[in-house]
């Protein structure tokens, strides 16, 4: 069972590029997949208890602030997210980083995905309020919906379509 987990605050500029692409995605599926979509705006333990249950999760999240150009997309594993600084709401000053949070929920024996894969989009402005992102953010989404696509149907016994 595979959970596409949109991160973000769609109000707040580039922050809603978890929450678009997971939006998009779910419109695209058909419902009889085994593939759940969901938007979250939380991080470390409330994050990963969102995550409980599923095999595999694919992560969607603004990347601030950009270390190269905003729009730029990059797929990660969780050892690539060790090696930086966190995506926005993996981690919040009044919680635990989410790599904190996986590894308590190991030792704790919970039913955590053994794979998570992270789209982290590089993005320019998640402080002023606004439901539009920046033009080279809104370049990325359709890309980052047909890798998420891509990825699905790569990985899985079933057919994932991408858009037309």
């Amino acid at each position: 069972h595979t959970l596409v987990l949109g991160l973000g605050n769609p109000i707040l500029t580039d922050d809603g590029i978890g929450v678009w692409v997971a939006e998009a995605i779910a419109a695209r599926l058909p419902a009889d997949l085994p593939i759940d979509c969901a938007e979250v705006s939380v991080g470390g333990l409330l994050l990963m208890e969102a995550m409980l249950g599923y095999e595999r999760v694919i992560l969607i999240d603004a990347l601030y602030p950009a270390r190269g150009q905003p729009g730029t997309i990059h797929r990660m594993t969780l050892e690539d997210l060790r090696a930086i600084s966190p995506t926005e709401h993996s981690t919040s000053p009044h919680d635990t980083s989410l790599l904190t949070a996986l590894a308590l929920g190991q030792r704790m024996g919970l039913p955590l995905p053994t794979e998570i894969t992270i789209y982290a989009v590089e993005v320019a402005n998640i402080t002023d309020f606004g439901d539009t992102p920046t033009p080279a953010v809104a370049h990325a989404i359709p890309q980052v919906i047909d890798a998420v696509l891509e990825e699905l149907g790569r990985q899985s016994s079933y057919a994932v379509v991408p858009r037309a």
